[in-house]
């Protein structure tokens, strides 16, 4: 891997969906970055702190959320003259996001009193009264022909059907839920999924027309969903509970035909592979070290006194780090609040939230346990690269750690002081974007390693 150097951010960092460039807000100011050559293309000045970045998806308009004011500012990538401010005045903005025709920006206001869509061609705007949420609730189809959006009242949940050429609503229909949680079309835009809160396990799928196809309910007593993703493919749809199990569910007919049990105690029969993090001191002469430039000049430490990170694959039976959530406090963490699907649809990875070390790797195909990586912080965010089945995982060390079908591998970061904290891949799968507490990097991907390369630390 070949890194680039640190470059200084204070806020959201994100590549354009065209993979051409990276905005980087900088205190007030929007860094438009080439991602080839990492020189600056465009810097735009907002009128305060910059906490929400968005690029538009035909990567032409790029819209930053300044909430402290509060307001939102929109600028163009190709014509650095133009600009747009939104400002609700009194009602406040509590969210903003782009429509998928890149032209219309959807805003919250505070208290979740109306949702305005904002055109830039003709500046009308047009009005959805109570959204359930500011930062939720709202979910466009892939072609981009409509958008659903939750909205409340009279203590009752709704979903407005909107047309996202005209904006006109095309229907309105009540859903069968206590406290709507979040709302996803499929990937083939033929069923919409709605989940309720954890108080209550629900998960209902109903068709753009408003018939509830199923409603699904795995047990009764007890906090019910916290996730929810649809496969790319369309075919499955995940369901992780606060019971500690992940259930898969098919399109056909909506039954479960996978189960998957998190447990503190993996035991056999086990055809996992499990990689547990481990350090190992690092020996390097004089000779060596001038040869490697992984640990620069200008780092003091004894080079004697390096550790070096490495998966060591072990056996079963092995025990898990479990950390069991105190019973007065609300918000437990426990459950699954970590899931991601591979790009084609054959894994799904997961976190237990009261194995906050330990990332769970199922494949679908075969409907066992693929992988198990036990590491030694709590991993903080997951990726997959959407060009080939290959995963990557940080945890605010100084490490990056890979997992792939053949093996698992830890990378050192090679920049002083530089811990990542989150991570996002470029839709081209050429480049990983690093984010540190104040500082990002990214690296240059190559192809997945061959499985001779389990506990490689390049």
């Amino acid at each position: 891997m070949e890194f680039t150097e640190a470059y200084k951010q204070t806020g959201p960092c994100c590549f354009s969906p065209n993979a051409r460039y990276i905005a980087v807000a900088v205190d007030y100011r929007l860094v438009i970055r080439d991602t080839l050559s990492f020189k600056v293309v465009q810097l735009f000045s907002c009128l305060d702190k910059i906490s929400y970045i968005e690029w538009a998806l035909d990567s032409e308009y790029i819209l930053c959320g300044l909430y402290k004011r509060p307001m939102i500012q929109a600028w163009s990538l190709t014509q650095p003259e133009w600009t747009c401010k939104i400002d609700e005045g009194p009602a406040g903005i509590a969210y903003a996001r782009w429509s998928p025709d890149g032209r219309h920006i959807l805003t919250t206001s505070d208290f979740q009193l109306r949702l305005t869509v904002w055109s830039l061609v003709n500046t009308a705007c047009v009005h959805v009264q109570w959204p359930k949420h500011p930062s939720k609730g709202v979910s466009f189809t892939q072609d981009g022909k409509f958008a659903a959006i939750c909205t409340r009242r009279d203590c009752k949940d709704y979903i407005n059907l909107l047309s996202c050429n005209s904006w006109e609503i095309m229907g309105v229909f009540a859903v069968d839920t206590l406290d709507l949680a979040d709302i996803e079309w499929s990937p083939d835009d033929s069923a919409i999924v709605i989940w309720d809160s954890p108080l209550e396990y629900k998960v209902l799928i109903y068709s753009p027309d408003g018939r509830c196809l199923f409603k699904y309910q795995a047990y009764e007593s007890g906090l019910g969903v916290k996730s929810v993703s649809w496969s790319p493919c369309g075919r499955f749809l995940a369901v992780g509970s606060y019971d500690q199990m992940l259930r898969v569910l098919n399109h056909l007919t909506w039954k479960t035909f996978a189960e998957f049990m998190h447990l503190s105690s993996v035991r056999g029969p086990c055809c996992a592979a499990l990689f547990k993090e481990v350090d190992e001191p690092l020996q390097l002469d004089m000779s060596e070290l001038c040869l490697s430039d992984d640990f620069t000049e200008n780092n003091n430490e004894d080079a004697s006194e390096r550790l070096r990170v490495r998966y060591e694959v072990m056996e079963l039976p092995i025990t898990l780090p479990f950390q069991k959530p105190p019973a007065d406090k609300p918000n437990p963490k426990q459950g699954i609040g970590l899931m991601s699907w591979s790009n084609d649809s054959q894994y799904i990875c997961t976190r237990n939230d009261s194995m906050p070390t330990a990332l769970w790797i199922w494949d679908i195909c075969r409907l066992e346990l693929a992988a198990i990586l036990v590491q030694k912080e709590a991993i903080r965010a997951v990726a997959w690269d959407p060009t080939c089945t290959r995963l990557v995982l940080c945890t605010g060390s100084s490490h990056l750690y890979m997992w792939t079908p053949s093996g698992a591998y830890c990378v050192n970061i090679p920049l002083l002081q530089f811990t990542i904290t989150d991570l996002k891949w470029n839709s081209d799968g050429s480049c990983l974007l690093l984010k540190d507490k104040e500082s990002f990097c990214c690296a240059a991907v190559a192809a997945p390693p061959d499985s001779s390369e389990y506990d490689s630390d390049d």
